[in-house]
């Protein structure tokens, strides 16, 4: 069964814009918590020297991704793996870049935790980890709609929320990885790209 995420159709070409000079020029690339699939069948279309892995912990998001797989002509698009962000053994060893959309505001710190020790496995010095989604920056007042949002996000569940961009930073030094961009998005969202020491 498809789903279907009305966001995913409104951030889908400005995040592919940045995608474009930040993405190798080849190889494969790892989705993680690809949701309904929209984005991975978007990104495919527009990048298809790339082979592009997605993958979710859902099994209802892994049917729904390739669902939508299912309507692409491409070779370039892999079956959804199923894949937990927080967990020590990934069921992939492969990736040249790692894609990660809006995840980390609606899981615990443990799957942030584990997505940049996940990336640490798998990517080589200078290959990309690039977020997106909503962040709280020291310095810069919140966008009111973001903070209704993150205190929508924890009562629904305590362990989310949208996170301090400093603490991302700290968890990607820790992990060997350094920020080297920040894009201001639409909806009062960020693309950050960290890249491997």
């Amino acid at each position: 069964m498809k789903y279907s995420a009305p966001a995913a159709a409104r951030n889908r070409v400005p995040i592919a814009e940045i995608l474009s000079s930040e993405l190798p020029k080849q190889g494969q690339v790892l989705e993680i918590a690809s949701g309904s699939g929209e984005h991975v069948l978007y990104f495919a279309a527009q990048f298809p020297q790339l082979d592009w892995q997605p993958s979710d912990p859902s099994t209802e998001a892994q049917a729904s991704i390739d669902d939508w797989a299912g309507e692409y002509d491409g070779a370039n698009l892999l079956p959804a793996l199923a894949l937990d962000a927080s967990a020590a053994i990934w069921p992939t060893e492969q990736a040249d870049a790692i894609l990660c959309i809006n995840m980390i505001h609606i899981s615990p710190w443990s799957a942030s935790e584990g997505l940049f020790a996940g990336a640490k496995r798998l990517l080589d010095s200078g290959q990309p980890l690039i977020l997106y989604g909503p962040y709280f920056e020291a310095g810069i007042k919140p966008a009111e709609s973001n903070l209704a949002f993150d205190a929508s996000l924890k009562s629904r569940c305590p362990d989310w929320g949208i996170r301090q961009l400093a603490a991302i930073d700290a968890l990607a030094q820790r992990n060997g990885f350094q920020r080297m961009a920040r894009y201001a998005m639409p909806a009062n969202n960020l693309t950050l790209v960290y890249r491997k020491q």
